[in-house]
């Protein structure tokens, strides 16, 4: 009796102290990274930024003339950016293992990023204007709609949702996207090719307010979407049958769940481009640290993906001199070694490697 009724307030601690711990984190390396580049603008002048915007007038303004510029027209737009994909890749890839019922699931694993990536190719190459400012993102959605939904049906299998099918129609589908790529760079013209070759690298450069007036708000709703099926969920991780007999639609909460992770991966990479792994290392790891309950997942998860984000930008434009690396490279090199350490563990608990 008294270990249960100790366990809720331990992990209430645990979660308290995680939520702390990452909004810190994340707040200072927002501020570094804003502050980091050829022009130097310590943490202080920053905030003294930030603060001034509002009417507070306690820390200074950037010291160097250029600096109150530099930091408004291209460092606070790539930071935004860098934290809002962040966060969205991470609840993806935490709202895919729930519905899926597998670690390994994952927007850039199964083809999503890759499939979204070819709707916002179509609309570079062949200068679509459908939706005005939009249609990027919207093709992209739709794109990585289509992506999700073939992953989704083609790797059910009497009722379940099988590991090595999964992982196999990732494969596939990646594949397909990558020939559409590679189909697209070659009829582009010599700028559409080069912003082709920026979604399959990712990057943050060139960043804008009007690219994060449309991401925000696609990040809102799908942060609100992922608090309000968080229950369902839970219930979903106890079995289909289970889940059933206590009042949830399985198939209709899978499909709208597929629907909201389009959305949210096609805003990412239209702006973006493809970005791997996020969402499979931040949803695991707050997991192992938080238990299988999938509210206090989704804050965790949007603040581990901002600040994942973040650093891997900062890294992107530090780690060599007069350079700005490939985001999407980075976040591989982390993720990937990760990812097979992830199969591994999978196959072990199920038995799959003798």
């Amino acid at each position: 009796m008294k270990n249960s009724a100790s366990t809720p307030s331990s992990l209430r601690t645990t979660k308290g102290v995680l939520f702390i711990a990452l909004s810190l984190a994340l707040a200072f390396a927002l501020l570094a990274s804003a502050g980091t580049g050829q022009l130097a603008i310590p943490p202080q002048e920053v905030l003294g930024s930030l603060l001034h915007k509002i009417g507070i007038e306690w820390l200074p303004l950037p010291s160097h003339a250029a600096g109150d510029q530099t930091l408004w027209a291209i460092r606070f737009p790539r930071v935004a950016m860098a934290a809002l994909v962040g966060a969205g890749l991470a609840i993806s890839g935490l709202l895919m293992q729930a519905i899926f019922g597998n670690p390994l699931a994952e927007p850039g694993v199964i083809g999503i990023s890759s499939g979204a990536a070819v709707g916002a190719g179509l609309s570079i190459v062949f200068g679509l204007t459908l939706f005005g400012q939009w249609t990027t993102a919207v093709l992209a959605f739709a794109a990585g709609l289509v992506a999700t939904l073939l992953v989704y049906f083609m790797s059910r299998a009497e009722g379940r949702t099988e590991v090595v099918t999964l992982v196999l129609t990732g494969i596939a589908i990646n594949a397909i996207a990558g020939a559409a790529i590679a189909l697209l760079t070659f009829l582009g013209d010599t700028q559409s090719r080069e912003q082709i070759v920026f979604w399959q690298l990712g990057s943050l450069a060139g960043s804008r307010w009007s690219q994060i007036a449309i991401v925000a708000p696609i990040l809102a709703i799908g942060m609100i979407a992922a608090y309000l099926v968080a229950r369902k969920l839970d219930l979903l991780a106890l079995g289909e049958r289970n889940a059933r007999h206590l009042g949830v639609n399985v198939e209709a909460l899978r499909i709208g769940v597929i629907v909201l992770v389009a959305l949210l991966v096609g805003a990412s990479v239209a702006f973006a481009g493809i970005i791997a792994f996020v969402g499979l290392v931040i949803p695991h790891l707050m997991r192992m640290i938080l238990g299988p309950a999938h509210l206090p997942l989704v804050t965790a998860s949007a603040l581990g993906g901002a600040l994942l984000l973040t650093l891997a930008d900062l890294g992107a434009r530090t780690l060599v001199p007069m350079a700005d690396l490939p985001i999407g490279m980075l976040t591989s090199l982390v993720g990937g070694p990760f990812f097979f350490w992830l199969l591994r563990r999978t196959r072990k608990r199920a038995g799959g490697w003798g």
